[in-house]
């Protein structure tokens, strides 16, 4: 049977992960309420704010703004796009 979760960005009912994505209390918290889809769809995101920002993920003022920005991404705040970026149009 597939888990499912209150997922925070959908305020919908969704798949859940299959384990927390991290160790620790931020981890947990998204394995609870953060569903498949938007962990996904946040991994793309965070893929192209280290790209264009040229971050080193292991520094730690880069880790910190990337976990500022997950946080702002799942609670539907504004959150940091790269410079110029177009979301794709749903068809």
């Amino acid at each position: 049977m597939t888990r499912t979760v209150l997922c925070e960005k959908y305020q919908s009912e969704l798949e859940g992960l299959l384990a927390p994505p991290f160790p620790g209390k931020d981890g947990e918290k998204i394995f609870n309420s953060i569903s498949k889809k938007a962990w996904q769809e946040w991994l793309q995101h965070q893929t192209m704010l280290i790209n264009e920002n040229q971050l080193n993920v292991l520094d730690p003022e880069s880790k910190t703004f990337l976990d500022q920005q997950r946080d702002k991404f799942f609670a539907n705040l504004d959150y940091e796009r790269p410079k110029g970026y177009v979301p794709p149009k749903n068809p």
